[in-house]
């Protein structure tokens, strides 16, 4: 399995804000092939901003590589840009090859 993670610096005061653009976009996953599971975690507040990241599991890298190249890609991210004013910066990405799992 493959797991990809974008890590979102939301400013403080803007996190039910994040939160309901991401309740309301259509993420355009269940459609591609090998997706298993996508969360949006809410995690510590920090000065400034409360962490957050986006987190789908997919059952191999190539998978996930062909998410990335795909229409539903672009349909998902069309408006990314147009909600800056709720975090700072751009997100970070983060992928990991699981080595064992249950």
């Amino acid at each position: 399995m493959y797991i990809a993670m974008n890590r979102f610096q939301v400013i403080r005061g803007k996190e039910t804000e994040f939160e309901a653009i991401w309740r309301s976009r259509d993420k355009h996953l269940a459609e591609v092939f090998g997706f298993i599971d996508f969360h949006l975690l809410k995690g510590p507040k920090e000065e400034g901003y409360t962490l957050y990241a986006s987190h789908t599991v997919w059952s191999n890298y190539d998978s996930f590589e062909a998410w990335t190249k795909s229409d539903a890609f672009r349909k998902a991210h069309a408006n990314a840009g147009k909600y800056k004013s709720v975090y700072l910066g751009h997100p970070n990405f983060e992928g990991f090859e699981t080595v064992e799992g249950m």
